[in-house]
């Protein structure tokens, strides 16, 4: 049964910037890419990135797009990064390309419209680089299934590089699912760097929403509210959304001018690179401030989500098929009283979504090291939604103890997390389930009253 308590939101420390992956950790991620691709009888990768697309590319090189495209061409013996004209100076930050391992290359046809084109032709380049009649894995953004798209069209990348790639290559092929598939996807799984940067980028957007939230004021316009996050300055993993009074059920709107309102709905999330932290509820003190029909709130939908959400938590083991948490989910939220419509968890990395290995009859399971985003997301005609969005990462024994001997801070911070979601909120956090963020647990159900928050 839920019920509500009076509390403060914790606060655990503010995490050290964490370092970031040196050349041997980027030595390693490219042996590995080469190795994925000789696996599939690939002779060369092309990877493409831009500003919207960049989490493969960065992954790899260390290296995003900024304003234009970019692409990578890797073979077993060199690798090479197409930039255009303004990226080319930045292609410097990778450390594969400081020293040496992947050459550069400037490819005006890269950059923005209208910009000079000097220098030489992006097919020319790919005449020189990809080895004539080769198997080529072709990597973008997306998979597809074979009920989606013919296999001769599944190539995630625009036509003007994949059209002189099938020109020069015997064939192309969609080979993004060897960074993203759930199942053995190489972004799929982290290490206990990559924890350590996902609780500072957790951190920075649970901190700024804190900030917001408490803000919150009746009359207040969303502009206002969202500058009061003071968001850190970190990239954005995606848009800022803040939806109430006539953007309410538009999930994906930003701030637009909208004022708060008593009684009004709203959703909102600050979003950074390895970190979504998302919440929604009603602008309310208590539920008297609801619209008559809502006023049950609490009891009738708001409450069942914390409690389904512990058993979310209580699934995050290593070797539990996402088709289980599937089902569990669907069982204690049902379709008709609750509306989850997308996968009730999912990855996440530099871009939000990944992918997921939750979606129905999966039996995919859950592996150590796997970034999960508590992306669990209810809809409901009157009583809007509710939402307890934030990062963890699946750990064993023995990525636990790693994490605890090289980062025992990040260890003891996460550790402190789980403890009061147990101790204080009444959830089923399991050992291997790390919490990233100071707002894990945290429900408010009337955000003009942010310290009442749910129990169990």
């Amino acid at each position: 049964m839920a019920r509500l308590i009076e509390i403060d939101w914790p606060d655990f420390g503010t995490p050290a910037v964490p370092a970031q992956p040196d050349l041997a950790a980027m030595r390693g991620r490219m042996a590995a890419l080469r190795a994925a691709m000789a696996g599939r009888g690939l002779d060369c990768l092309v990877v493409y990135g831009d500003r919207e697309h960049a989490a493969n590319l960065h992954w790899i090189t260390g290296f995003d797009p900024r304003f234009e495209e970019a692409v990578l061409i890797v073979t077993p013996a060199a690798a090479l990064l197409l930039a255009g004209n303004e990226c080319l100076p930045y292609t410097g930050v990778s450390p594969l390309v400081a020293a040496g391992d992947i050459a550069v290359g400037h490819c005006a046809t890269l950059s923005l419209p209208s910009q000079p084109r000097e220098g030489r032709r992006l097919g020319d380049w790919l005449t020189g680089a990809v080895p004539a009649g080769c198997a080529m894995g072709a990597v973008g953004w997306k998979m597809f299934g074979p009920e989606e798209v013919a296999a001769d069209e599944a190539v995630d990348i625009p036509a003007f590089l994949a059209d002189p790639l099938r020109r020069i290559a015997s064939r192309v092929e969609n080979a993004t699912d060897l960074l993203m598939h759930p199942g053995h996807g190489l972004r799929c799984t982290v290490d206990a760097d990559e924890i350590a940067r996902l609780e500072f980028a957790n951190h920075m957007a649970a901190t700024a929403l804190r900030r917001m939230v408490f803000a919150f004021r009746d009359g207040m316009v969303d502009f206002d509210a969202y500058r009061a996050a003071q968001v850190g300055g970190l990239p954005l993993g995606c848009h800022p959304t803040f939806a109430t009074g006539a953007r309410a059920e538009q999930g994906l709107s930003g701030p637009t001018g909208e004022v708060l309102r008593r009684g009004n709905a709203i959703s909102f999330n600050i979003c950074h690179w390895g970190a979504n932290i998302c919440r929604a509820g009603w602008l309310a003190e208590t539920e008297a401030d609801l619209p008559a029909a809502a006023r049950d709130y609490l009891g009738a939908f708001a409450g069942p989500y914390v409690a389904a959400l512990s058993d979310w938590f209580g699934l995050m083991r290593p070797g539990v098929a996402g088709g289980a948490v599937w089902a569990r989910m669907r069982e204690r939220l049902p379709l008709d009283g609750f509306n989850v419509t997308l996968n009730p968890g999912h990855l996440i990395g530099l871009d939000e979504w990944v992918s997921s290995p939750i979606y129905p009859g999966s039996d995919l399971p859950l592996r150590t090291g796997m970034a999960m985003q508590c992306d669990v997301i209810p809809a409901h005609p009157v009583y809007g939604s509710t939402r307890m969005e934030d990062g963890y990462a699946i750990a064993d024994a023995e990525l636990r103890a790693d994490l605890v001997a090289r980062f025992p801070a990040v260890a003891a911070r996460c550790a402190a997390r789980a403890g009061f979601m147990r101790d204080v909120i009444g959830l089923d956090v399991p050992d291997s389930l790390l919490p990233l963020a100071d707002t894990c647990g945290i429900v408010a159900p009337f955000l003009l009253a942010p310290r009442r928050v749910i129990a169990l």
